[in-house]
């Protein structure tokens, strides 16, 4: 038999080991919960500037009186706020870190106003604004390009649930905010339809019904509290103009017996459609000016390309060419619809704010390079991360004037 002694040394091993094996468990336990929670957590703020609002914090800053379109491009070296890898909403002929670029510096650049300091985008912030709200893009891919952006730099504070329609229109709930972004896709903002699938440059030719709604999008939007409206180079495409249902001219079409139009003949009258289809529009429409191209040494289709590195200064370029006449045809309708009484409408006037970023557009990086698809070089649409990000910048400060002004 055992003495005491010993009998007592083997009971406190025992019970030791015991100890040691529990201990191990729940910190293997508190690791493994600890992993799984992080798997859906959101990212945190990049920075303190980046905290959720105070229950009764302002929402403005005070520079309604700025003109926050002004300005120049100035290094933020603390962007991006996201990455290719971190947001899933980045359509691929925009993934250009995904597709090879080489250089990363067209990231880091955030807009500056002359004449006042434009806060960055804050997430929490313009959720704090949206909250219960709805808010629609209407227009091209352009438009779905600033949309991804958003939803890129949301996604540090929530990601939104897909419950979009099987159609090329989206729709975004942020459950959290009771928040709704949508997209409505129509590139001519007008009733259109397909020609010819082919057309004379193998792009198609499309009808233009320029005094007629796109029931798609002005049956769609009474109810949202927000739209944003874009067009654009789409109607540098073959087209056939309709007025009162008859053929008045067309863009490119090389049908014998039609006169060929300027782009801003259909640009100009398709706003006047659109704002007119807006006169019963309860909410706030931001008209987005139009979206600048970059190409350079030939056209888009003749080996055109976007190939700078840095920003413009805004004392080194200047509106001109198709660029100045599309912008102008659109402020000119704008500034008539405010005329005729149109309420609750704000330009959004970011054209020469993005005539200074030649470098953040695809160029060939929309696709891989070895890749055998037939896409042109894209210097229309901005990389994401990239440009485009600042255009939320802006966005949050119009909502801060709107929330004011209510």
């Amino acid at each position: 038999m055992e003495s005491l002694p010993i009998r007592k040394a083997r009971n406190l091993i025992r019970r030791t080991k015991i100890i040691w094996i529990a201990t191990a468990a729940a910190i293997i336990l508190v690791a493994a919960i600890c992993v799984n929670s992080s798997q859906y957590a959101s990212p945190p703020p990049k920075s303190p500037s980046m905290a959720p609002p105070a229950q009764h914090s302002k929402v403005f800053d005070g520079h309604e009186d700025c003109d926050i379109f002004s300005g120049d491009w100035i290094p933020n070296p603390e962007a991006p706020y996201y990455t290719n890898k971190t947001c899933w909403a980045i359509h691929d002929h925009q993934n250009c870190m995904k597709y090879g670029r080489p250089d990363s510096d067209f990231m880091r650049w955030r807009w500056k106003p002359n004449a006042c300091n434009l806060p960055l985008f804050n997430p929490y912030q313009f959720l704090h604004i949206v909250r219960g709200k709805s808010l629609a893009f209407v227009g091209d891919s352009v438009g779905r390009n600033q949309m991804q952006s958003i939803i890129c730099l949301l996604s540090r504070v929530e990601y939104p649930i897909d419950m979009s329609p099987p159609t090329t229109d989206k729709h975004w709930k942020y459950v959290n905010y009771n928040f709704t972004m949508s997209y409505f896709w129509s590139p001519f903002l007008v009733r259109s339809g397909v020609r010819d699938d082919v057309g004379p440059t193998n792009t198609g030719l499309f009808n233009l019904y320029l005094e007629e709604f796109d029931e798609s999008w002005t049956n769609q939007i009474h109810g949202f509290d927000y739209l944003i409206i874009n067009a654009g180079h789409w109607f540098n495409r073959n087209t056939v103009y309709y007025e009162n249902r008859r053929v008045v001219g067309c863009r490119y079409c090389l049908l014998p017996n039609i006169t060929d139009l300027p782009a801003t003949y259909a640009y100009r009258r398709a706003f006047r459609t659109a704002f007119r289809a807006l006169e019963n529009f309860d909410g706030v429409t931001l008209v987005r000016t139009f979206a600048p191209a970059h190409f350079e040494g030939g056209e888009w289709n003749a080996g055109g390309d976007c190939v700078r590195r840095r920003p413009v200064g805004s004392n080194d370029t200047v509106l001109d060419g198709q660029t100045l006449d599309m912008y102008t045809a659109q402020l000119e309708e704008f500034r008539a619809a405010m005329g005729r009484g149109k309420r609750g409408m704000r330009a959004m006037d970011v054209t020469k704010m993005m005539l200074l970023r030649p470098d953040g557009h695809p160029s060939r990086y929309g696709h891989w390079a070895e890749e055998k698809v037939v896409l042109y070089n894209d210097c229309v649409h901005w990389c994401l991360p990239g440009p485009i990000d600042s255009g939320a910048d802006i966005l949050l400060h119009m909502l801060k004037m709107e929330a004011r002004r209510g």
